[in-house]
């Protein structure tokens, strides 16, 4: 496409800036050429520029062409380091390039060699450059306005409103379009030093009440735990030999019973203790602490008709060693610590690689800033998008250090051997709890690192810890109740590995592939059948694929016609029947969903299947707690209720887009916006804060929603 101009401008560059005395003469060559092949008419006329020197706050409007280059001067004011350049059009189109370069001569303000020099932005309708006083020594720039001859750079060709604007000459079939574009210029000067301490301080402040908080509920504790024992040693009804202080009931069990021998020293005067059934204790035969399988046939037969009865208790699914079990959810533990520093490492290498380009081309096209509040600190473009990930850490930190308390006292009451810790409440295993603590951690480091560039090459560095946090939440909730038949690390992070696999290629190739989306529907949906039968059936639903025949397809025929159309209105297990029907309809209609509107945030949208599931299972969870006559707890409650309502705030705040990878740089700095809290943290920061602080109160309601059950028989813990 060719376009015609009737004016052809320069501006000629100053030999002496403003603020040196000129010479009383100059010498000026023009040079005029044309490639027409008959003689051309013109007019030269040369004028001065009136408001060549940019004022601090005072906009400017002016209009610039492809063949009318314009570029200003600007001159920092006394005692300003900092300064921002913001620049609007009403006009979406033409493409344009707004750099910024030293004082010096040739000005590179053509198409072919803009790029040279300085540090340059593509811009439709808005631009954001912050520009130190450091990086200019003469303590003066130019800012260049050079309109591109065409827009493929800014997302598009020419505007769908200006067609009717075009006029198609007869004779050279030649598109005559006056590609114009009217802007305004204001350089504003930028936050001071105290801003930024201010804000720091800020951040590190509101994390740290967690702590004070956190501890005031441990001395607290602590003090009601003292009482509780001197109460207990005072009182003459129980006073020699009552189990550990925590708990002023013990039991015990029957002498030469099959369930144990009597402690003499746990019995309580004067009154009937029932006795403990205690279930049979299964020692793993094989090395393999992560296999989900018994090793001894009997065992496995003895293990499939207790999981096989109608009504299941937590005695039912803690038979296995539970020193055994510890030492399985520990390996998420290490696992993840493991992945966690082969993982950043190199994300750490990769973004201080993407700053220095950035830094060293001026090319700021290469990330996706909030260019409008992207403040920088040294050698760091937004340094307000990498603080405002502190929450995660100090958070993460903060839960590491409830779990080790908690842990350290269970352990105290394993080793005098309290019979609460032994054979009441739910079984505590702490290591998918450090597990979610460290990937809480890991997700601000990670996000940080995303941040210092974020575009489309390193997305995934945001949100693979997201997916991890999202899956271990749903296996601890799993584990609560089927301690012995959770799946292992290696497993679950190999699933994980899986997931994060899909989610690169969905964002390169799933855009306009419908293959792609027909093949990740079926995946999920056949990944949600697969992973419901085995919640229905506790894990006891295997095929043999050794033993595979043509005899394998009508067993499966049969236990589906069994189960599904015979006692499709009474199932054996109705409460994990309607659980499966209902996760499987939501999974159906994301799958459905996402085969018809193909959306072009396919990282956000797998994300979204893992938290929709998570809240679906866990809303399950309270709802079967309390129809058990189970109670929840204040402290509980208060987690409940403070992570919808921060959850709430913070999905608000997430839905502000204010840019985005997906479009090109220029059409993402459209959606760029001010500062909102203190004129240093964006809508993205805040949700940086209230995501951290509900991921926080999440943790603690999966830490403390079973509470009220530490008092409570093992075999009167229903399992669902």
């Amino acid at each position: 496409m060719t376009y015609t101009y009737q004016d052809v401008s320069r501006t000629l560059c100053p030999t002496h800036p403003a603020g040196q005395a000129p010479p009383s003469d100059q010498l000026m060559f023009i040079d005029i050429a044309s490639m027409a092949p008959s003689s051309v008419e013109y007019e030269l006329i040369v004028t001065r520029l009136l408001n060549f020197e940019l004022q601090t706050g005072v906009p400017l409007n002016f209009s610039a062409s492809p063949s009318q280059p314009q570029y200003f001067l600007y001159t920092f004011p006394e005692g300003v380091n900092s300064v921002m350049i913001k620049v609007r059009s009403a006009e979406t189109f033409p493409c344009t390039v707004v750099s910024v370069q030293d004082i010096a001569c040739p000005v590179y303000d053509l198409d072919h060699n803009v790029e040279f020099n300085g540090v340059y932005q593509s811009m439709t309708k808005k631009a954001a450059i912050t520009i130190q006083r450091k990086d200019f020594p003469k303590g003066q720039f130019y800012i260049v306005f050079v309109i591109k001859p065409e827009d493929y750079a800014c997302g598009g060709t020419v505007p769908a409103a200006s067609v009717g604007k075009m006029l198609l000459s007869a004779g050279n079939h030649t598109w005559n379009l006056k590609r114009v574009k009217h802007i305004e210029v204001n350089i504003i000067q930028s936050i001071n030093n105290s801003v930024y301490i201010h804000a720091t301080l800020l951040c590190f402040l509101f994390f740290l009440i967690f702590y004070f908080g956190a501890f005031l509920v441990f001395f607290v504790d602590h003090f009601r735990r003292q009482k509780k024992g001197l109460d207990l040693a005072e009182s003459p009804d129980e006073g020699e030999g009552t189990v550990a202080a925590s708990h002023p009931i013990a039991t015990s069990t029957p002498e030469g019973s099959s369930y144990g021998a009597i402690d003499e020293s746990r019995k309580r005067p004067g009154k009937f203790v029932p006795p403990i059934p205690r279930p049979r204790v299964y020692s793993d035969s094989s090395m393999d602490e992560e296999s989900d399988f018994d090793g001894i046939p009997e065992m496995d037969s003895d293990k499939n008709v207790m999981r096989a009865k109608t009504f299941l208790y937590v005695s039912d699914l803690s038979v296995k060693d539970r020193r055994t079990i510890s030492k399985k959810y520990k390996i998420y533990l290490w696992n993840i610590i493991t992945i966690a520093v082969f993982y950043a490492l190199p994300v750490v290498q990769l973004v201080i690689t993407y700053q220095t380009v950035v830094n060293v081309t001026g090319n700021q096209d290469i990330c996706y800033y909030n260019f409008l509040c992207a403040l920088p600190l040294g050698v760091l473009s937004a340094f307000n998008n990498i603080l405002s990930n502190m929450g995660h850490v100090m958070l993460g930190f903060l839960f590491l250090l409830i779990v080790l308390r908690r842990d350290l006292l269970h352990r105290s009451l394993l080793r005098g051997k309290d019979v609460y810790a032994l054979e009441y409440g739910i079984p505590k295993h702490f290591g998918l709890f450090y597990t979610m603590g460290i990937a809480l951690t890991m997700e601000g480091v990670l996000s940080a690192c995303y941040h210092v560039c974020p575009n489309y090459s390193n997305f995934q560095f945001d949100t693979s810890f997201m997916y991890m946090i999202a899956g271990l939440c749903m296996l601890k909730l799993y584990q609560t109740r089927h301690p012995d038949i959770n799946a292992s690390a290696y497993a679950a992070y190999a699933s994980f590995a899986l997931i994060i696999f899909l989610a690169v290629i969905g964002v390169v190739f799933g855009k306009d592939n419908w293959w792609f989306w027909v093949f990740f529907s079926v995946i999920h949906v056949v990944g949600s059948l697969a992973l419901s039968t085995h919640i229905y059936y506790m894990g006891r639903f295997k095929i043999d694929v050794s033993n595979a025949d043509f005899g394998i397809f009508r067993r499966i025929f049969q236990i589906l016609y069994t189960d599904c159309m015979q006692q499709c209105t009474h199932p054996m297990y109705m409460d994990r029947m309607i659980l499966l029907v209902v996760g499987n309809i939501v999974n159906w209609f994301f799958a459905i969903f996402g085969l018809v509107y193909r959306p072009r945030d396919f990282a956000s949208y797998i994300l979204g299947i893992f938290i929709c599931n998570l809240l679906l299972y866990l809303a399950f969870y309270i709802i079967m707690k309390l129809r058990s006559a189970e109670r929840i707890r204040p402290l509980p409650l208060f987690c409940i209720v403070a992570t919808a309502g921060v959850w709430a705030a913070a999905l608000y705040f997430f839905f502000q887009t204010l840019s985005s990878w997906e479009e090109t740089p220029a059409q993402s700095r459209e959606k760029n916006r001010e500062c909102t809290l203190m004129h240093f943290y964006d809508d993205h920061d805040i949700w940086h804060f209230l995501s951290a602080t509900a991921m926080f109160f999440s943790f603690l309601v999966l830490l403390t929603l079973d509470d009220d059950l530490d008092e409570v028989r093992r075999d009167k813990i229903p399992v669902f």
